[in-house]
C-alpha cells in the first residue's frame, strides 16, 4: 500500500496494539511483528494541517506556513511555561480555549528514565504510549497548560523532562518506584504548588509488542535518505524498530511512502 504517511495510532491493551496509517488505509501491526517490512519514501512530501505539497516539512510533518501561523505549532506547545494567551496574542483563541484554556496533568513516567511531564485531561494514556512509557503515574492536576507548564519546571530542577530515545529502542530502562518517587515529589514542591497534588497516585503500566530476541541499534532511520526492508521487531512509543535501527514514525508523517510486508 502507498499514501501519505501519518503517526501511529494506537490502543491501550496488553501489549499495546498498534495500527500503521498510510493515506486512507489501515495495517494492524501487531500481527505483522517478526515479518519483514519494507518502508520507501516516493519523493512527495504534503502538509498534514494543509495539504499542500512542498519540499520540506517542519516539527512532524507541517509545511512553513503552517509553522508560522497555527497555535499547534507556536513555540508554546513546546515550552508550556510561555503560554501567552493571557496576553491576548495567541494565534487562534478558539484552539487556545480548548486546548490550553482547560485541565491539565502533571505527571512521572518511565520510558528510559523516570521523568516528568504534562498533558491535557483525557489525553494521558494516549500521552504515556506515544513516549513508549512502561509505567506511569498522574501526580497532580491544575486549570490551565501555563500552570501545567511552571509545575513542570518546578519539577524538572531534579527530574529530567525528556526520554533519551536511544534507551528506548533498545529496551533499557532504569529501574524505579514511581509510586515512591511521586511522594517524594510532592514533599520537594513549594507549598504553593502542594494544592495542586493529587490525593492519591496510582500506578499504571504498559507493555510493548516487542521480540526480545534481537536488540535493535541505537540508530534513527532517515526514510529520506534510507529504504527500509527488514525484519519489524517491534514497536514502542512512534518508534518502528529494526535490527539496523528505529523508525520515529510520527517525525516522518507527511511523506508519501510504499508500504509492503512479506
Amino acid at each position: 500500500m502507498d499514501g501519505i504517511l501519518k503517526a501511529l495510532n494506537h490502543r491501550v491493551q496488553e501489549p499495546v496494539f498498534y495500527e500503521l496509517l498510510v493515506g486512507d488505509q489501515t495495517q494492524a501491526l501487531n500481527p505483522l511483528i517478526g515479518h519483514t517490512l519494507r518502508l520507501e519514501f516516493l519523493g512527495e512530501k504534503q502538509c498534514v494541517a494543509c495539504g499542500r505539497k512542498v519540499k520540506k516539512l517542519y516539527q512532524g510533518g507541517y509545511c512553513f506556513p503552517c509553522v508560522t501561523t497555527l497555535a499547534e505549532t507556536d513555540l508554546c506547545i513546546v515550552k508550556p511555561h510561555e503560554c501567552h494567551f493571557h496576553l491576548g496574542t495567541c494565534r487562534d483563541e478558539e484552539y487556545g480555549r480548548t486546548h490550553c484554556m482547560i485541565q491539565h496533568y502533571v505527571y512521572l513516567a518511565v520510558s528510559s528514565q523516570a521523568k516528568v511531564g504534562l498533558t491535557r485531561k483525557g489525553r494521558e494514556f494516549t500521552r504515556w504510549v506515544d513516549q513508549g512509557a512502561n509505567q506511569a503515574v498522574l501526580l497532580a492536576q491544575v486549570d490551565t497548560r501555563k500552570l501545567a507548564g511552571e509545575l513542570e519546571m518546578e519539577i524538572a530542577k531534579n527530574l529530567p523532562d525528556k526520554t533519551n530515545w536511544r534507551h528506548l529502542v533498545q529496551g533499557i530502562t532504569t529501574e524505579v518506584d514511581l509510586l515512591d518517587l511521586a511522594n517524594v515529589t510532592k514533599n520537594s514542591l513549594p507549598k504553593s504548588m502542594q494544592g495542586y497534588v493529587l490525593p492519591e497516585f496510582t500506578l499504571h503500566k504498559f507493555t510493548y509488542p516487542v521480540l526480545e530476541s534481537i536488540t535493535p541499534k541505537a540508530k534513527s532511520i532517515d526514510l529520506e535518505k534510507n529504504t527500509i526492508e527488514s525484519v519489524l521487531l517491534g514497536v514502542r512509543g512512534q518508534y518502528l524498530l529494526f535490527e539496523q535501527g528505529a523508525v520515529n514514525v510520527k517525525k516522518h508523517a507527511g511523506m508519501l511512502c510504499k508500504v509492503d510486508f512479506k
